[in-house]
This record gives C-alpha cells, structure tokens and sequence, in this order.
C-alpha cells in the first residue's frame, strides 16, 4: 500500500496540479487507461469545491490530498479544513462561488463525483469535511 499525500494552499490553479497527480498515480497504480478521465474529473470536482470553501473560510489553510494504491483499488481522498466554515466539501448549504448573491448546491458536485468513481464515502473529520474516491485498479475486476 503506497501512499503519495499532497497538501496545496487554496488556489484554483492548484486544482489543476492535483488532477495531473492524480492520474499520474493512478496510471502507475494500473488504473485501466478508460478510466483516467473519471479520476481526473473527479479529482477536480472535489479540489475545487474545497478551494472555494476555503477561499471563503480559511485560505491560509491547505487542501489535502491523499492517494493510495490498495490491494485491486486505487483510493483518493480530497480533505478540507473548514470545520469553522458552514458548508465544507459536501455540506449541506452548499459552498458559495464567489458571488455573493449565488451558492452552489453541495448535491451538484457530490453528484457528479459519484457518477465518474465506483465508490465514494463522505465524512465529517475533526477538522472539516474528507470525500474518498475509489477505482478498479491491476488485478481488480470491474
């Protein structure tokens, strides 16, 4: 079980890093090339709603990203730390998109994330909210 663990301060172009990291490790975790585009996808679906949270909230505070190539499965999990914050990743008021007048529904994005990975869990953490992804990686059947 390797692990490769990132933390980036809250920045939208950072999201961009993190998605090409993630289909970095999971290509060499023997994630099938057609799934790729899902794990970039919903690598950035979870990056971006945390930095938004945290450009409200906390953007001196890092997101976090964990990514870890388990026995069949290749596992992300994107954390925040807006435990001060309303919404987190998936709270249930949604994460506000820069206007003032608009707020993203929290469903929107989790909905999307759980269309493109085959298993997605979402928790409350000490410090703010965790969505873990998972995928079929080598030697795994779909």
């Amino acid at each position: 079980m390797a692990t490769v663990e990132l933390s980036f301060t809250a920045l939208p172009a950072h999201v961009r890093t993190a998605r090409l990291v993630a289909t970095a490790v999971a290509r060499r975790s023997g994630v099938d090339e057609s799934l790729l585009d899902e794990v970039r996808l919903a690598v950035g679906e979870a990056c971006s709603r945390a930095v938004e949270g945290h450009q409200l909230y906390c953007p001196a505070e890092p997101v976090r990203l964990a990514l870890t190539d388990l026995a069949g499965r290749f596992e992300v999990e994107v954390t925040d730390n807006l435990s001060g914050g309303p919404a987190g990743i998936a709270g249930p008021q949604g994460i506000a998109d820069g206007h003032d007048e608009a707020v993203l529904p929290a469903g929107l994005g989790i909905a999307v994330i759980e269309s493109l990975a085959d298993d997605v869990q979402i928790s409350a953490t000490p410090d703010g909210t965790s969505i873990r992804m998972s995928w079929p990686s080598a030697g795994a059947s779909r």
